[in-house]
């Protein structure tokens, strides 16, 4: 194994990079009546550099969560740390969020909606020129750059929000079904150009989806959330190689590693349906 990757090993399971201790969140109701609850109490750590995903019911509050833990939403008791910092108010330096809608501008060119973000910033045009351009070439973007987003299919289009995110050169990446809306095809591709980002960069994922199979392949750990107000209920290790891809689907571990999600996530499924647990 090489020296970076041992390194990166060993901070990973000895540093914890964000964390939520007995977050809730609770939507005030305009009534005056009691608010919606729709999530926690939340504890969950991520440690450094590892790939994270939550898995849970519709509606369980996984959304929520990840707003939470980015700063967008705050939280209505416990804290939020990033770096051992309090988050609060506003999206922390070192946090990128990719969300699941095309967020990308019909009127910019690839590269002139990968460096939107660093050009409001008045970022110097040299150091934007170097990021875009790394991030082209990150994202198998380079040959399009001058094209409009009309262009491109749905997982280009979600390779050009992915790379708007990284010129930002993150430290914790939060995804929110960032591959929701694309075939079953396109979501295995997407899922080991997400790999090959996170490999390259060093940075913690936290990966939101409905799929157990996108959670299985992808993750080293998987918090299972419960029915709504969500909570975690269980966190399971994947054990996969940091270079892996998304053949581990025909790793017979890989089937006892989606049963074993179901398992926990049936029940709370049904409670979300209304339908109850049956005996």
């Amino acid at each position: 194994m090489l020296p970076q990757r041992v390194a990166r090993m060993e901070a990973m399971t000895t540093e914890i990079h964000a964390e939520m201790r007995g977050v809730t969140r609770i939507y005030p109701a305009a009534d005056g009546k009691s608010g919606l609850h729709a999530l926690g109490p939340v504890d969950v750590a991520l440690r450094r550099g590892e790939f994270y995903s939550i898995i849970g019911p519709s509606g369980c509050g996984k959304s929520t969560l990840l707003d939470v833990l980015s700063g967008l939403s705050p939280p209505t008791a416990g804290e939020v740390r990033f770096e051992g910092k309090l988050v609060h108010g506003r999206v922390p330096e070192g946090i990128g969020v990719v969300f699941q809608e095309d967020a990308s501008f019909p009127w910019m060119t690839v590269e002139d909606n990968i460096a939107f973000g660093l050009r409001r910033a008045g970022m110097d045009s040299k150091e934007i020129r170097r990021r875009v351009d790394h991030a082209l070439g990150l994202m198998g973007l380079t040959a399009f750059a001058k094209a409009y987003p009309a262009q491109l299919s749905g997982g280009m289009r979600q390779r050009v929000c992915i790379a708007r995110t990284l010129v930002t050169q993150p430290r914790l990446i939060l995804l929110d079904e960032p591959f929701g809306a694309l075939d079953a095809q396109t979501r295995l591709i997407m899922g080991d150009e997400l790999l090959k980002l996170w490999r390259e960069t060093g940075a913690t994922v936290l990966l939101i989806t409905h799929a157990l199979d996108e959670a299985a392949m992808l993750s080293d750990r998987i918090g299972v959330m419960s029915a709504r107000p969500g909570r975690i209920i269980a966190e399971v290790e994947t054990e996969w190689p940091a270079d892996r891809d998304s053949r581990v689907a025909s790793d017979d571990r890989f089937g006892a590693i989606t049963a074993r999600l179901w398992s926990y996530l049936r029940e709370e499924s049904l409670k979300a349906i209304g339908q109850g647990a049956k005996p």
